[in-house]
Parts: structure tokens; C-alpha cells; sequence
């Protein structure tokens, strides 16, 4: 339970990064450094997420 509930979070986390990126690139028309920092934390929060499943997979956590 507390995998999914984990999987879920981050989920809904890269989703909000994700869409906060494409707001911040509709509404400003300045540098673009900020979407680049939202899109690198969306990476990142993807990253960690894959390491996660993969270690939940192998310590029996989450089933395959």
C-alpha cells in the first residue's frame, strides 16, 4: 500500500511540474531558464520514480 500510494505521488507530482513548465512557457516571454528547471525537475522526479519501481520490483514490494 504505501508503494502505491508513493507511485502515486510522484506521478501526480511529474504531472504538475509538467504543467506548471507549460504555463510559465505560454506566459512568459522572457529567458526560458524556468522551463528548463521545471522540465528538469519532471526528469528528475521520472528518474527517481523508474529507481523505485525497479528497486520495489526486486525487494518484493510491488509484484510483476
Amino acid at each position: 500500500m504505501l508503494a502505491r500510494t508513493l507511485i502515486l505521488a510522484v506521478l501526480a507530482m511529474i504531472l504538475i511540474s509538467l504543467f506548471g513548465a507549460l504555463v510559465i512557457l505560454f506566459r512568459n516571454k522572457g529567458p526560458r531558464d524556468r522551463v528548463a528547471r521545471a522540465l528538469t525537475v519532471r526528469i528528475s522526479l521520472s528518474v527517481f520514480l523508474f529507481v523505485a519501481l525497479m528497486l520495489s520490483l526486486r525487494f518484493g514490494l510491488i509484484h510483476g
